[in-house]
């Protein structure tokens, strides 16, 4: 999700090596990155992300076979309430090449639940 160079968010993998990638989200709040990573086998070729929203608060889910999700994370965007743009992307960083393939893109309703007790969003 892109609002400015200076507020954004992304999930993503990042291949390390020949035995782990990092699966990993980044939140930029005016101008503060905040990145969370966890190791997965370098074996996983691809991945499924969901993003949601409520309002100014967005939850990023993924899942290796687009029906068991597992939260990212969950985050706040101080200027994400209104309009934002989203989209995929993929890149090289160094001096390296590869072939990114995107499927099955959607949008849905909102699939971020509200807790027990937390009113959902209207409209």
């Amino acid at each position: 999700m892109y609002l400015d160079s200076e507020n954004w968010l992304k999930g993503s993998i990042e291949y390390e090596n020949e035995e782990f990638q990092h699966l990993g989200s980044v939140v930029t709040n005016h101008g503060y990155s905040d990145w969370a990573t966890t190791e997965i086998p370098a074996s996983v070729k691809s991945m499924w992300y969901r993003l949601s929203r409520r309002e100014d608060d967005y939850c990023i889910e993924c899942s290796d076979d687009g029906n068991k999700w597992k939260q990212m994370r969950v985050c706040h965007m101080h200027e994400g309430a209104g309009k934002v743009r989203f989209g995929i992307y993929a890149c090289s960083p160094e001096d390296s090449s590869f072939t990114a393939e995107f499927t099955n893109i959607a949008l849905t309703e909102c699939a971020w639940k509200a807790h027990d007790g937390q009113k959902p969003d209207e409209g």
